[in-house]
């Protein structure tokens, strides 16, 4: 279980900050800097929530697995940040962004939280198969 936490934890980091790096380039920042905070480690490893659900919902196509997961990520998203914007140590804050609920999720990136929510099932299936 340990083990399980540790790669979605750094799976996760490594997630966002490519995601961060790519996105400098719409403000032309060609260094490509990505950035990530100590706090999203535990957020990220919650995702071996994610195999209990995969077990449950494994039959079902694609896309609706992906819609769920992203359901299951804005969920500890919403907790997480809430959580920690009440404690002044959020490290995100998309209260800028229309598609914005509370300044913690952004309803805009469910694309990328169901792809996210596919990798991680692909990452535990592995991890599940190699015991």
């Amino acid at each position: 279980m340990r083990k399980k936490f540790f790669i979605c934890g750094l799976t996760g980091w490594c997630m966002e900050i490519l995601f961060t790096a790519f996105c400098s380039l719409r403000h032309r920042e060609l260094k490509l800097i990505g950035q990530t905070s100590l706090w999203m480690f535990p957020i990220y490893g919650m995702a071996i929530l994610i195999q209990p659900i995969y077990f449950l919902i494994k039959k079902f196509p694609l896309l609706l697995r992906g819609t769920i997961y992203a359901a299951g990520i804005f969920t500890v998203e919403f907790l997480s940040g809430s959580f920690l914007k009440k404690h002044n140590i959020c490290p995100w804050d998309y209260s800028k962004s229309k598609s914005n609920i509370n300044g913690v999720i952004r309803l805009d990136y469910t694309p990328c939280w169901m792809l996210a929510g596919l990798l991680f099932e692909k990452i535990l299936a592995k991890t599940n198969r190699n015991r």
